[in-house]
């Protein structure tokens, strides 16, 4: 009987009573061999592609459990074995050139690296098509856990749009949004002892600010002491005569500016706006402070009466008195710090200020 060879490695396979005198030999060629699949390693130009070689009964490039891509591609190249074959590779693209690279059977399907995926990948064929393992992709783990700290090694970590962060019970933590054009984000910088840490706006334009949105009529909370180098708030101008019944809402504006000469008395209603009261926005033991600078005539009028969510409520007044008129041809500041003592509850401080 004749000497055959194996599927996949081409090894020798010796019949009985064959190889007189050589069988040490082809054995040893066999281990080698299979040495050569266990942990061999070589690198192979691909310039203009390759096929590799699987030649019966000797070493051949194919054969190796490492291979390395080398060469500067001018374009899409493919690496071909041949069909039948059933062995596992690890594959590191180390081409040169922005272009595809495919490992393939003859006739079957591939593994691909994009063009600018210069990484390493752990594939295997089946005897009909390559095909990639993804072992060196986290998203193959269905639950993946760390062992170690994850280092990023220099590089950025993705997280697509709507994603981000969650807990250990499955909840959000963080999510994220993308901006397709964005050049604006955020540094986060540690510190060392006795130095706080920053959070701050970087990016590509100048001068750009930060923006901390509460959800609804949330607000942003700061815990502790606070030191603000400057503020700027919300002026309402609105070219309007004071008269009537003026809502003022403390939820879009924190000045309110009536730049047309009052006609008339006026009564005015603090509430959170057209759809929030103000007991509902605030919390016991809390204050806001609002402005309402009204313009006035030769004729002027005065502030007559002051509510909150519609219900009236009587300041108490800076030098001991309410208004009686207005300051004629002047710009009348009136200021409210309201404070809130209970549920629907309020003590209103006010000041009636002249400004010519």
């Amino acid at each position: 009987m004749a000497n055959s060879t194996s599927a996949s490695l081409k090894l020798t396979v010796q019949a009985t009573g064959e190889n007189s005198g050589t069988w040490g030999q082809i054995t040893n060629t066999n281990l080698l061999i299979l040495e050569q699949a266990i942990g061999g390693y070589e690198a192979v130009g691909v310039t203009s592609g390759a096929t590799l070689t699987f030649s019966n009964g000797a070493i051949s490039n194919g054969k190796n459990q490492v291979l390395k891509l080398t060469g500067t591609i001018g374009g899409a190249v493919n690496v071909v074995i041949p069909d039948s074959i059933e062995k596992t590779f690890v594959v590191d693209n180390a081409t040169t050139g922005a272009y595809t690279v495919t490992f393939k059977t003859t006739s079957g399907t591939g593994v691909t690296w994009a063009a600018a995926d210069k990484g390493t990948k752990m594939i295997y064929s089946d005897g009909t098509n390559v095909v990639d393992t993804a072992f060196t992709d986290l998203s193959s783990d269905f639950s993946p856990q760390l062992s170690a700290d994850l280092d990023a090694n220099g590089k950025n970590i993705t997280i697509d749009t709507a994603t981000g962060i969650i807990d250990e019970n499955g909840n959000q933590q963080i999510t994220f949004s993308t901006t397709g054009s964005a050049v604006n984000e955020f540094t986060v910088a540690n510190a060392a002892t006795s130095n706080p840490p920053a959070l701050s706006v970087t990016g590509g334009d100048t001068n750009i600010d930060m923006n901390l949105t509460p959800k609804g009529v949330g607000r942003v909370t700061f815990n502790g002491q606070g030191k603000i180098e400057s503020v700027a708030e919300k002026v309402t101008t609105a070219a309007v005569a004071a008269t009537g019944t003026i809502a003022y809402d403390v939820l879009t504006q924190a000045v309110l500016n009536y730049t047309s000469d009052a006609g008339a008395n006026w009564t005015l209603n603090v509430r959170g706006d057209g759809s929030n009261s103000l007991d509902s926005i605030m919390d016991t033991g809390e204050s806001v402070t609002i402005a309402h600078i009204v313009k006035q005539g030769t004729t002027p009028y005065y502030n007559s009466a002051f509510q909150i969510d519609g219900s009236s409520v009587t300041p108490e007044w800076q030098g001991g008195a309410a208004p009686t008129a207005g300051n004629a041809s002047s710009l009348d500041v009136y200021t409210y710090t309201i404070i809130k003592t209970g549920s629907a509850t309020f003590t209103a401080l006010a000041s009636q200020t002249q400004f010519a």
